[in-house]
């Protein structure tokens, strides 16, 4: 067991120190892209300004033939983009794969200095992260990097999800955690096939109207995922780390796309993944606060004064607690609103 206060160190002789608290960006949405793709890689100083993070991804959706072309295509893309204020992450291959080793020598070797968080799929436990973690130490140490980069795991199997807790304290590098809901639902022999968000069997139903037990009855649709997002978001919370929902796999239904991301930004998540662009602006608007959410918290704010004791405001009874909550909010949009001027104008910043 290691002692908390070597907890700081480096794993690694020359390694950079670890950080103390995970720093809060703008981080709405995570945009995934394929580097070997010439086509997106093209088109990627268009989409570089429009999301808080993009994601060059190595492991899933990337076919076997084409692996080292797309860490080469990454590397490249870290090497002679400027990405602003816009973060750039990578998934990596899993931990059990035969590309994984390759992966995080070759990115941290040559480009290392560029990323900013690197995703590890499938964590099962924080042993997955320690294992990195170390790792992660000796390549920073001998890249001579001064800024460590940062981890965030996938939730991806139940035993994962067991494990939550332990995986978000692993490490001071945990900048925080995805939700995969389909290699979940596929782990837990969930009946679905859908990639996330609900399904038409899963489902309520209204009491029966006296002994008639078949018609007239309403359904209401439920959410799969909820236990899971929640108890997600307070391993996360506890640690101090970000979560964030994963992907929705229906492109098309962006109305389902919105409802889910809002479930999860109510949760407390901080952001979502986008596998197309069209889920971009969806992920950018579902988690930044509403302009009149932002107007009313402020009136809370400065209606409460040194922020104790209890007021009446519009008929609705307000206190300390209301003002925490309330700081979230208006915080968040502050954050929001350094990099999007279109936000700064809705919130009147």
């Amino acid at each position: 067991m290691r002692s908390a206060k070597d907890f700081f160190k480096p794993l690694a002789a020359g390694a950079p120190d670890p950080v103390r608290e995970i720093p809060f960006r703008p981080s709405r949405v995570i945009h995934f892209f394929p580097p070997h793709n010439d086509k997106v890689v093209a088109k990627l100083p268009e989409t570089i300004p429009t999301v808080d993070i993009l994601l060059g991804n190595l492991e899933d959706a990337i076919p076997m033939a084409d692996k080292e072309a797309a860490r080469r295509g990454l590397i490249s893309v870290a090497s002679s983009l400027d990405f602003g204020g816009t973060q750039l992450w990578t998934r990596v291959n899993s931990l059990d794969s035969p590309w994984f080793l390759d992966d995080m020598i070759q990115i941290v070797g040559e480009a290392g200095d560029k990323f900013d968080v690197i995703m590890i799929p499938k964590v099962e436990g924080p042993e997955d992260i320690h294992h990195v973690d170390r790792l992660l130490a000796q390549l920073e140490a001998r890249a001579g990097l001064t800024r460590p980069i940062l981890l965030h795991a996938i939730l991806e199997t139940a035993r994962g999800v067991a494990n939550v807790e332990e995986i978000c304290g692993a490490s001071p590098r945990m900048q925080g955690i995805s939700l995969g809901p389909a290699d979940l639902a596929a782990n837990r022999r969930m009946k679905t096939t859908r990639v996330g968000g609900g399904h038409p069997d899963y489902v309520v139903r209204a009491d029966p109207v006296g002994d008639d037990y078949q018609g007239g009855r309403a359904t209401f649709q439920q959410d799969l995922w909820h236990y899971t997002m929640a108890r997600m978001v307070d391993a996360c919370v506890m640690h101090g780390v970000l979560p964030f929902y994963g992907p929705f796999g229906d492109i098309k239904d962006v109305v389902a796309c919105e409802d889910q991301f809002r479930n999860a930004y109510l949760l407390g998540c901080v952001g979502a993944w986008s596998l197309h662009p069209v889920q971009v602006e969806i992920a950018k608007r579902v988690f930044s606060p509403r302009p009149q959410d932002v107007v009313q918290a402020q009136r809370v704010i400065d209606a409460m004064g040194d922020g104790t004791g209890a007021i009446m405001l519009d008929g609705k009874m307000e206190d300390d607690a209301s003002v925490k909550q309330c700081k979230v909010v208006v915080e968040l949009a502050r954050q929001l609103a350094a990099r999007d001027p279109e936000l700064a104008r809705a919130y009147g910043f």
